[in-house]
């Protein structure tokens, strides 16, 4: 069981025996459990339940973070498969722009400064 179960036991156990007792010792003798015994029980059962609350909220933001990672990491590789080459873009703007006798050059060696000239 998870812990958010172990919890919900735990607060459903420790308030029954709690009201148990008080019933059966109220109703038997005609008198009260020490409130120590009294505190201590409600203060299991409401522990467990703030544990209780607590590990839900833990896994429904756990599952959110995984179905948000699963989201980007497929739209991440859409765009990887939509971008293809970066430059691929740029060559084939500059070729319908300048019509099919347009060549595509390298720049020329750099390091040519004014003392070669």
């Amino acid at each position: 069981m998870t812990l958010k179960w172990w919890a919900v036991v735990v607060a459903a156990v420790s308030l029954t025996a709690c009201v148990t007792a008080n019933l059966v010792i109220g109703v038997a003798d005609g008198e009260q459990i020490p409130l120590v015994v009294n505190v201590f029980a409600l203060t299991a059962t409401g522990t467990a339940v703030v544990l209780a609350v607590v590990a839900e909220l833990h896994d429904r933001l756990n599952d959110r973070v995984s179905a948000l990672t699963d989201f980007l990491v497929a739209r991440l590789n859409e765009i990887e498969a939509n971008t293809g080459d970066r430059n691929t873009g740029f060559v084939e703007g500059y070729l319908l722009s300048h019509g099919q006798e347009a060549a595509v050059v390298p720049f020329g060696r750099r390091g040519r400064g004014a003392a070669e000239r």
